[in-house]
């Protein structure tokens, strides 16, 4: 049973919260003050962790996936002992302050994760979960263990109702993650009212459904319940657990306990003083803390240093006896990429009839996937579509599930050591899924999908560039190429919108070559989430004989094609337009028309080069240009300028072979030629 210094850390937690929330004038006070007895629980007597060192890789994970309730975290990573004063405590949500209005990854010491978007962190803790299993069934050995951890999460009924979360649920019960342990704050209390409103179902019977062990605690003050439930949910391997907590919103609060009016605004002073006076707690001064509290709390130091020290030392013992792979280990938790490891990728020969690049897309990954052990990944159910299994890499699967005849697109290991992961038809949870991936550490996370679809991803893209994780997406189905499937499957605004993403790198490779060089790219890129787009049909292979080396590419844009003398009129073009742009260019020397064929494939890249590079590729005296891609031609009008013309499609596609859609809607050179001859006709009289 709790005993009174339990009491005691567990009022400090709830009351530095709720000082923070006031001190603010904002923030979630309800949270913490519901949450406090479980969070203390967790963190004090099962979580492994090391305060003064928040990147151990073997410790367990945390994700408050209730970001709102944020201040919750802090409290409990400064209480600790990480290294986030008290100061840093009392500039809750201000400028620059490392306590933000949501917990945000790389901006406070152990946040492993950015959440706020509900059944964000949910979905990321459950990535985290397969980059544990995949890397402890690739390293340990009998005897020796490299990684054994849990991932731990609290999550709300406001997570449980977001999609994104069902679908992740449903796949960590498929894939049978025994180590990860969900608590749930089941309060009953939304932000506009009471679950009664909205939330009627049986959560721990829909868990039961997708294959997780679903326990049930009464009382949300009662540690002895909680422990012993964590306890159980530890020792079951075989399934994910949810711990159904009940507790209420506001605890302690005489006015507001079990109403929405705590959940997203400050208690006001007189009911944080009532509710001080009603826990028996010091009403002055603010922020106050305990010596006996903070004294019990800051134990987590010498025992997060003990249990580090303890590893390093296994960690030793394995050098000698696996020496190769402690080697590897190293390369890939330092995120270093191996020696050659791009030194089997395919140099790709000219061939007017080409490929598609989702083709050699899967070439070029194939090449990859033997080198670059880290690599992970897989598709929403697309493998044979989007050509992105990795052969003889394996299937991420439960071990010994007796499903190994499963028909399907992979063949190879069956078990947790297999790097293909199927996703299954839930594009959302697989881009959350990747985030935890990469939050982990140590691994390359890739999915894929076709364009279209990155609608449903685009929250959890959106969460990668915040937090800058290296995360790869393929994006194959590329435009109105696609052809008969019509509208509702050809991708029109979705380069666009993906561009509009800060910190996204988006790729549109003209041929084999290029996609090549996207991939290489895309590799050492580690300071953001990369895309990369490629066509379903095929498109011709550049001579690069006669044209500019694909390696531009990593320059974002480049002069592909060039006349002698100044150019008259520049084209600028991405992806299967490139070709065009260059039967084009052909036909307009012919005619005396000096013309400048610019392949610009990112514009994120081009965007990081030099000033005089960008004005060497793209003159500014040079005002006749004209952008080809199929697709929205929003944002072009950066690159064209005024007096620009950008070919494009701004409207739905239609139901029809995609050459004959190509034409339809005006990409051709015959409309380029009129188009370039009026753009110049003014020039020219």
């Amino acid at each position: 049973m709790a005993t009174d210094i339990d009491r005691l850390c567990i009022n400090t937690i709830r009351f530095l919260s709720v000082d923070m929330v006031q001190e603010a004038n904002s923030g979630h006070p309800g949270m913490p003050l519901g949450a406090a007895p479980m969070a203390y629980l967790l963190w004090t007597r099962f979580l492994k962790h090391n305060p003064k060192n928040p990147k151990w890789p073997d410790r367990d994970r945390f994700v408050l996936s209730a970001g709102h309730g944020s201040a919750l975290l802090y409290s409990l990573l400064h209480l600790t002992g990480y290294d986030l004063p008290i100061e840093e405590i009392k500039r809750f949500r201000q400028w620059e302050s490392k306590t933000p209005g949501h917990p945000e990854y790389g901006e406070t010491p152990g946040v492993e994760c950015t959440t706020g978007p509900l059944g964000q962190g949910f979905t990321a803790g459950v990535g985290m979960a397969v980059a544990e299993r995949f890397l402890a069934a690739k390293f340990n050995r009998s005897g020796h263990e490299v990684i054994n951890h849990y991932t731990y999460a609290i999550v709300s009924d406001g997570d449980l109702m977001e999609g994104v979360a069902s679908e992740a649920a449903s796949l960590a019960g498929h894939l049978k993650l025994g180590k990860l342990v969900y608590l749930y704050d089941n309060n009953h209390i939304t932000l506009a009212g009471e679950t009664r409103l909205t939330f009627t179902e049986n959560v721990c019977k829909r868990f039961e459904a997708y294959g997780w062990h679903v326990q049930i605690v009464e009382d949300g003050n009662d540690i002895d319940s909680i422990s012993k439930a964590i306890i159980t949910a530890r020792n079951e391997t075989t399934r994910p657990s949810l711990i159904s907590v009940r507790t209420h919103i506001g605890y302690g609060s005489p006015h507001k306990q079990d109403t929405f009016e705590a959940h997203g605004s400050p208690l006001g002073p007189d009911e944080v003083t009532a509710a001080k006076k009603n826990l028996e707690w010091p009403i002055e001064p603010k922020f106050y803390i305990p010596a006996e509290a903070l004294a019990e709390f800051r134990k987590a130091i010498d025992k997060g240093i003990k249990l580090e020290e303890d590893w390093k030392a296994r960690m030793g013992f394995y050098g000698k006896a696996f020496p190769e792979l402690l080697q590897e280990w190293e390369e890939m938790i330092n995120v270093k990429l191996p020696d050659r490891w791009d030194k089997d990728i395919p140099n790709f020969s000219p061939d007017p009839k080409g490929m598609a690049t989702r083709a050699a897309g899967g070439e070029v990954l194939n090449a990859i996937a033997q080198k670059l052990p880290s690599l992970i990944g897989g598709s929403g159910d697309l493998d044979p579509s989007t050509n992105t299994v990795m052969k003889g890499r394996g299937s991420f699967q439960p071990p010994n599930s007796g499903n190994q005849n499963i028909q399907g697109s992979v063949s190879g290991v069956w078990g947790y050591g297999g790097a293909n992961i199927a996703f299954g038809v839930r594009e959302h949870a697989m881009g959350g899924i990747l985030n935890g991936i990469a939050l982990h550490g140590g691994l390359l996370p890739f999915g894929s999908t076709f364009l279209i679809f990155s609608d449903y991803m685009r929250p959890a893209i959106r969460l990668a560039a915040l937090m800058k994780l290296h995360v790869i997406y393929i994006f194959t189905h590329d435009s109105i190429g696609l052809g008969e499937d019509g509208p509702t499957h050809q991708p029109v605004e979705h380069v666009s919108s993906l561009r509009a993403v800060p910190g996204l790198t988006v790729i549109r490779p003209a041929d084999a070559n290029e996609t090549a060089e996207a991939w290489k790219t895309a590799a050492m890129h580690k300071h953001g989430p990369v895309a990369i787009i490629l066509t379903r049909q095929k498109v011709p292979i550049i001579d690069r004989s006669k044209f500019s080396e694909a390696i531009g590419l990593r320059r974002g844009a480049y002069i592909l094609a060039d006349s002698d003398g100044k150019p008259e009129i520049i084209f600028i073009a991405t992806g299967s337009e490139i070709h065009l742009a260059l039967l084009t260019y052909e036909r307009l020397l012919n005619e005396g028309i000096k013309v400048r064929i610019v392949s610009m494939p990112s514009w994120e890249l081009f965007e990081q080069q030099s000033e005089d590079y960008r004005k060497e590729v793209l003159p500014p005296d040079i005002t006749a240009r004209i952008s080809i891609e199929a697709g929205s031609t929003h944002g072009w009008h950066k690159y064209i300028g005024l007096y620009g013309e950008a070919i494009g499609i701004d409207h739905f596609g239609a139901s029809a072979p995609g050459e004959m859609l190509l034409k339809e809607f005006g990409f051709t050179s015959e409309n380029i030629v009129s188009k370039a001859k009026k753009l110049l006709q003014p020039k020219k009289s």
